[in-house]
């Protein structure tokens, strides 16, 4: 067998050992973590390195042995991944998509909630021992989602499924994607500009490249409603967290909710943590039990296919 695989960061994915990796491969090695400067010589002697978001940049991937054939991210994302050196070395690289769909998309839509009704704000109440909300009136903003306009950026796996639940919470949908399309039922396709301008709340849901890198910022906010909020469950650094920050405290939108911040994790310092009016969660989309369960299985299959010849889900 041609699968001899090695794992170098288990413990992200395996954080409360409830994950098995032992019967991914015919033989596997798994490391909890590893460090930069042990990588190229814990992968001496195997066919497939699996790795979890982590940073293997041109000058670590040229070192490669040449026993490595394939490198298997473990998830959607792999602009942790220089493309270059994997191609100049000849590895396939290999991910898993749509293994966390329906869990990032319930994600957006429960921070969607929770904004609606201004639930961080009831809960600092609390913990301040106010209860104006039970005793007197409700004292916070409270809105319904259905009849809201919901602005998706990007129209892939997790994209389509926010939609199902935003359709059957009586949404409104406009999308803007890569490749402008025509109307499909009632989701409206329109460009980015216009869907900064007419949503009341815009879920990201794109990959990060030099060209989405910071497509959320000063200029791009002041297109957005007052009353709008910006939800990311896709990748941090898509926001200028600094010029988000600004936004919300000058009032230009409402408010936001990340599930995934610029830098993670999120300094100890940075305001985001006690505005009122954002909702943090620690990149937990793709964090439930069954969804790394389905994760595990997945890479399984990729690796299954690579050692008969025929390798999926393949980047390059």
């Amino acid at each position: 067998m041609n699968d001899k695989t090695v794992v170098l960061n288990a413990n992200i994915i395996n954080y409360d050992g409830k994950i098995d990796y032992s019967k991914i491969a015919s033989e596997v090695k798994i490391y909890n973590e590893t460090n930069e400067d042990q990588i190229i010589d814990r992968i001496q002697g195997f066919n497939i390195v699996v790795t979890k978001e982590m940073k293997l940049d041109k000058e670590i991937i040229l070192k490669f042995p040449d026993s490595v054939k394939m490198i298997c991210e473990a998830g959607t994302g792999y602009n942790n991944i220089n493309l270059e050196a994997v191609r100049e070395k000849k590895i396939i690289l290999c991910n898993v998509p749509n293994y966390s769909s329906k869990r990032v998309a319930h994600t957006a839509i429960m921070l969607m909630l929770n904004l609606a009704s201004s639930v961080q704000k009831q809960i600092r109440m609390l913990e301040q021992n106010n209860y104006d909300n039970f005793r007197k009136h409700l004292m916070v903003e409270h809105v319904e989602l259905n009849g809201k306009t919901l602005g998706v950026i990007g129209y892939g796996h997790i994209a389509k499924e926010i939609i199902k639940v935003a359709e059957v919470l009586g949404m409104k949908i406009l999308v803007s994607s890569r490749t402008l399309r025509k109307d499909e039922g009632e989701i409206h396709f329109t460009t980015t500009e216009e869907l900064f301008k007419n949503s009341d709340f815009i879920s990201l849901n794109c990959p990060l490249n030099e060209e989405t890198r910071h497509m959320v910022n000063e200029k791009t906010l002041t297109l957005m409603k007052k009353t709008a909020f910006i939800i990311n469950t896709a990748r941090g650094p898509l926001i200028n967290e600094s010029d988000l920050i600004q936004a919300i405290n000058l009032g230009v939108i409402a408010g936001a909710g990340l599930d995934v911040q610029e830098v993670e994790p999120l300094d100890e310092t940075s305001p985001l943590y006690t505005m009122e009016n954002v909702m943090l969660t620690p990149h937990i989309g793709w964090k439930g039990l069954e969804t790394r369960q389905r994760l595990v299985s997945l890479i399984k299959s990729n690796i299954d296919a690579f050692s008969i010849g025929k390798p999926i889900n393949i980047i390059r």
